[in-house]
């Protein structure tokens, strides 16, 4: 690709938020507008207001996806232990290994709807066609929704929770399902296709506008309610976008675009000139008081 690329935004525009962090895979706010990653090493990060990453927890292997529930609970996608709770005071326990006798092979990326129901990919095995997406009620039984399909990964939610969007990485595509009042999902169906190489990371701004980070090509796409697919940010260096996987808005303004770079030990950060759309543990937000310090 060419340095004279026209994006939405130039790269400039990216600035350094966190540094410190081993290779951290994925982000979230908790209520409060702190920020939470995982790492490569298996370190569980809090960073305040101090932009200072604090050791939470250590799960003792990689940390995938970092998704709150209603309730503020942290839950991390493991691949080695499958998806683990992460207290706030930093005390850890498995949330899930198996789905029947469905043993979760690589527990990639997870978020909450409002009511508390938990979707989480299991991409499986690189190219063996043996990904699926999973769902969990509060109560913690799970069920299998989709596949066997390609290497599922990221996962977005619209604000009205009747359309979920996942990416399927070794095919650079985007699917939609409908989500019926039953919970059932509708057969999937291409929402975008091409979307840089290996796409990873969603999420969804206030317009509906739905962003992907893409591991291979260090490049946010934007694609459009209509489906329109813009290159909305790209580094030709990889520094400020660094193989980004995952991406969380955040911000006083809720306007800033917080980015983990897997290839890089820092997560950045750009005002995009749009509010995002509040996740299931932003929108249960209510009188919410600051925690003790992390350990």
């Amino acid at each position: 690709m060419s340095a004279q690329v026209t994006t939405e935004i130039p790269i400039e525009s990216f600035e350094v938020y966190a540094t410190g962090l081993d290779h951290p895979e994925c982000l979230a706010f908790d209520q409060q507008g702190d920020l939470w990653t995982g790492s490569e090493a298996g370190t569980i990060w809090h960073i305040g207001p101090d932009k200072k990453p604090h050791a939470v927890a250590n799960l003792g292997s990689y940390c995938a996806g970092v998704a709150f529930s209603p309730s503020d609970i942290l839950h991390v996608c493991n691949p080695a232990q499958g998806i683990v709770r992460v207290e706030p005071n930093g005390e850890i326990s498995i949330f899930a290994s198996h789905v029947g006798d469905h043993k979760i092979v690589c527990a990639n990326y997870g978020l909450f709807d409002s009511k508390g129901n938990y979707y989480v990919t299991d991409s499986g095995l690189w190219k063996k066609n043996t990904g699926y997406l999973l769902r969990f009620t509060p109560d913690g039984k799970g069920e299998i929704l989709v596949g066997p399909m390609g290497y599922t990964n990221g996962l977005a939610l619209s604000a009205d929770e009747k359309t979920l969007f996942m990416i399927e990485s070794n095919t650079n595509r985007v699917f939609r399902y409908e989500i019926a009042e039953n919970g059932k999902l509708s057969n999937g169906k291409v929402y975008a296709e091409n979307v840089g190489r290996f796409p990873d990371g969603l999420c969804l701004d206030a317009d509906g506008n739905l962003y992907a980070s893409t591991y291979a090509s260090d490049e946010i796409w934007r694609i459009a309610p209509n489906g329109e697919k813009t290159l909305f940010a790209w580094d030709p260096w990889a520094i400020h976008l660094g193989s980004p996987t995952n991406m969380a808005f955040g911000g006083e303004n809720f306007d800033e675009l917080y980015v983990a770079n897997l290839a890089r030990w820092h997560v950045t950060k750009a005002k995009v000139g749009r509010k995002g759309q509040p996740l299931a543990n932003q929108k249960a937000a209510k009188n919410v008081k600051r925690r003790p310090k992390p350990l």
